[in-house]
Parts: structure tokens; sequence; C-alpha cells
């Protein structure tokens, strides 16, 4: 997000919480309204925070496909109604007035926009003008196909659910992949009759989808665990297109979410303030500190051009400190912004460079993607691969961190300098795992001395976090040869020659 669109979110947030106040209105309907506003004001920023697509009309059409999955995804896996009693019986989905009035956001407030297009003389939402109206009603009647057949398919729903996940990870594999978005762009200016000059990887930024994607397989896996509660289509849709959270997260759990939506709330003064101050902090983490840091941060450009070893150490710590600042500041603001809607997103950053060993550093960086992966993936492989008996346990260790971090590296990219430093990490915790239980073993009795204890705790923040630094090399540059030049030079035995 840009300031205009932070101060924007600000804005809105802040009315919504002053007009919805339990302290203002009836409490039952002070939460409907909030919850209507937020989906409306969330849909809004789907298609006012997409960037310019060179693709023709593709910055309204992949808002419209997130719209799209949310519907689809809430079609699948809901049991129909609204959030009810436990021994309720379910109901039809438009029996229920929260769920219709939620489609019919969802539905017309991109029709709005893409009838837009005839009395506008700029777009307002959109960063090009919308495709035809007649194209988007084509779009909501295939909507309407595929969320009827998924609705005859039913009876098939363990398979519907897993097609559903497949395909949400294909899609994260094609925009992660830099080759297979190339082709991707090209098939699509072929079959628009576009120049394939420009033709670029980068064509298809699709805003915020690995957190909308992460949002939704949660939701699928747990349906399919049977641990998903009912959700309403508001509450689903402003869960996963909340727009403070859109475009850099936190991941949040769809029911933790969904009660605060269900919470009374009133905007108070020290929720405010509160607010205020963690919006401030996370402007100045962003917008002074880290766009400072960024402008003699490690890049491709710098690599080649410093030669000597002080200076590059210089730009890896500028980086270093740039990408938790800039991360970090992100979170503070969509946090900040939330608790003026009475939303309390949950943290993801807990002073990470000052812990004394990797583990802790992961368990306190990204902490909602950790948390997401351990959960969906670390845990289900680790009771998986225990089922080999004949594996020694070092062995589990090592394939179970080595493919968590690598899986964690792929979600930012599918290149290799990334798996690279996911390896780095995953290598790294179980060196750290192996060290933890040869202390425990060979020195039982070091936690009594508690001064060797804090040579030990300091020693330990300084190794981890030039160890976390060393990583950021291969995650700050594009491919591997230039990375090990950095690491030479950084050392001091690189020669240009």
């Amino acid at each position: 997000m840009g300031l205009l669109q932070v101060g924007a979110s600000i804005l809105t947030s802040l009315l919504i919480g002053a007009l919805t106040g339990a302290a203002v209105l009836r409490t039952r309907f002070a939460q409907t309204a909030r919850t209507y506003l937020l989906l409306a004001f969330s849909i809004l920023a789907v298609y006012w925070f997409q960037p310019l697509v060179p693709l023709r009309s593709f910055d309204f059409w992949l808002p419209s496909l997130t719209l799209a999955l949310v519907v689809l995804t809430w079609f699948i896996t809901s049991s129909g109604g609204a959030p009810a009693q436990a021994d309720a019986p379910a109901e039809p989905w438009w029996r229920s007035p929260q769920n219709s009035i939620a489609l019919l956001l969802i539905v017309g407030l991109p029709a709005l926009i893409a009838l837009s297009r005839y009395f506008l003389p700029e777009p307002i939402f959109t960063a090009a003008p919308p495709p035809r109206f007649i194209i988007f009603l084509v779009f909501v009647i295939a909507l309407a196909i595929a969320i009827a057949l998924t609705s005859w398919l039913s009876r098939r729903l363990l398979w519907v659910l897993s097609a559903l996940i497949v395909f949400l990870i294909l899609v994260l594999i094609v925009l992660k992949t830099p080759a297979l978005s190339l082709q991707t762009s090209i098939f699509f200016r072929t079959l628009t009759n576009r120049s394939l000059e420009n033709a670029a990887s980068t064509d298809l930024r699709w805003l915020g989808f690995s957190y909308i994607a992460f949002r939704l397989i949660h939701v699928l896996r747990d349906k399919q665990a049977g641990r998903l509660p009912p959700l309403s289509l508001a509450e689903f849709g402003t869960y996963v297109v909340f727009f403070p959270s859109l475009a850099a997260g936190p991941i949040d759990r769809a029911e933790r979410f969904a009660g605060d939506l269900r919470k009374d709330f009133a905007l108070t003064q020290d929720d405010t303030l509160a607010a205020g101050i963690r919006i401030f902090a996370g402007l100045f983490k962003k917008f002074v500190i880290a766009d400072t840091l960024a402008l003699i941060a490690l890049n491709d450009l710098l690599a080649t051009q410093v030669r000597g070893s002080g200076w590059m150490w210089v730009i890896l710590y500028a980086y270093t400190f740039q990408i938790y600042f800039d991360f970090s500041g992100y979170t503070d603001i969509a946090v900040g912004i939330a608790r003026l809607a009475g939303i309390k997103l949950p943290e993801n950053f807990a002073a990470p460079y000052l812990k004394p060993n990797i583990t802790q550093f992961w368990n306190s960086w990204h902490m909602t993607l950790t948390q997401w992966i351990r959960n969906y993936f670390f845990n289900p492989f680790n009771r998986w691969i225990r089922r080999f008996k004949r594996i020694p346990a070092w062995t589990m260790i090592l394939i179970g961190q080595a493919a968590t971090m690598l899986l964690i590296g792929l979600w930012h990219g599918i290149t290799l300098n990334f798996i690279i430093w996911g390896l780095w990490h995953g290598i790294g915790l179980f060196l750290q795992n192996r060290w933890s239980d040869f202390i425990r073993t060979h020195y039982p009795n070091l936690q009594q001395n508690s001064r060797l204890q804090s040579v030990l705790q300091v020693g330990g923040v300084i190794v981890t976090f030039h160890f976390v630094a060393l990583g950021w090399v291969f995650f700050a540059l594009s491919e591997p040869g230039l990375s090990w030049q950095v690491i030479l030079k950084l050392f001091g035995v690189y020669s240009s020659r």
C-alpha cells in the first residue's frame, strides 16, 4: 500500500468504527452493519489496490477472480446458513439475509465498477478502464455455473475440496515461477492480439494472492478435517479480502477473525490512541527507515559495483534491517487500522533479530506464516514420516526441517536462489537442534551458571543475526553466481580477475 491507500484505509476504519460502535447503535445491528461495511470497502480495495497490469483489463479481472474464488470456496465449504447454534439445523444459504446481502455486494460492486466505463471519464477503482459490461456478465454466469456444478458434486465433497486446493497451489506455482508466468503472459497476449515483444514474467502481478491462497487453503483443509465452524458469506468474504491485511498479511485464522466480527465493539479513546501509535510506528518504519535503507541496501546492481569487504557488509546490514522494517512496518499499519474497526489481527514479528538461536528467530519472524506452515505442512509431514521406523530420528528431523524451510522459500518465489535460501535455514535449524541436544546431554548443569548463560545468550544473538544476514544474500539477489560472489567479497577472498 502507498501513502494514499494507507490514509484512505485509516479514514475508512475510523468511519466504520465510529458509526457501528455498540455504544451508538443496537448491538446486533451494529455487528451486522460493521461486517457489511468492512466487506464493501474490502471489495473496493481489492480493485483499487491492484497495480496496473500490462495485459488488457487484467487489473479488473484479477480482483474479480479473487472474489470469484471467495464465493466459490464459501459455497463449497459452507453447510448453509449464517452462524447458528450447534444444535440448530442447517438452512439453505438464500434464506439467510446476511448471505444474500453479502452476495449482492460481492457481485454488485464489481458490476458498478464495470459499468463505470460508460459514465466516468477516468476509472476510479481500477488502474485502467474496466472491460465491457457484457463480458463481466458472462463472467458472473460462468461463476454461477461453477457453483452449480460444485453443488451437484456435493456428495463428493472431499474430492471437490482437494481439487480446489490443488488448483490454488497450481496458480501459486505459475505466479511464483518466472518461466511459467512468462509463458502465461505470452498466452494471454496471443489470445488478445497483443505484442509479444514486451512480455515479461512480472506481467501477472496478482495483488495479495499468496496470502489469499493460504487463507483459502486453511479454510478448505479445516473443512476436510471437520473443524471449520459455520461462517456466513459476509464474514468469510471479509476475512479473505480484509483491506488492512490484503496486500501483506498477516495470515489470520477464519474462526478467530469471525469471532472479532461477532463481538460487541465500541471505538473508545484508548483504542483510537493505541491504534494511532501503532499506525505511526508502522509508517515511520516503512516510509522513513526502510525506504531510506533501501537506497543503500543489497541488490543486483550494488552487488556488482561494491568491491571492498567493509562496504559489502554495510549494504548487507542495510538490507537486513530494511527488509525487517519494511515488513514489520506494514504489519504495524495493518494491525493499527484493523483495531480501529474492532479487529485484532495477530502479531507477525517479536524482535526476531534479538533471538539467541535460529528456532527462536523463526518463532518471531513472520509468525503467522510460520504457524500456517507448521499446522498444514510440518506437523502432518512429521506424522507421515514417523511411520517409516527404519529411518533414524536425526534423518527425520533433517528432512522435516529442510522440507519445511524449502516450502517457505518456494512460497516467496520458485527460483534457485529462494531454494538455496530455504535450504540454508533448514540446515541451520537442523544444526541448532543437534547442538541443543548435545549441550543438554553433555552439560546438564549449564543452566545453573548464570554468567556463562549470559555470555552464551549474547553470543547466540550475534551468531544467529549473522547467519540470518548471510541468508539474505540469496533472498535479495537474482541468481546463485552473483550471491556467491557477494559472500566471497564479504570475507575478502573474491578476485575480479
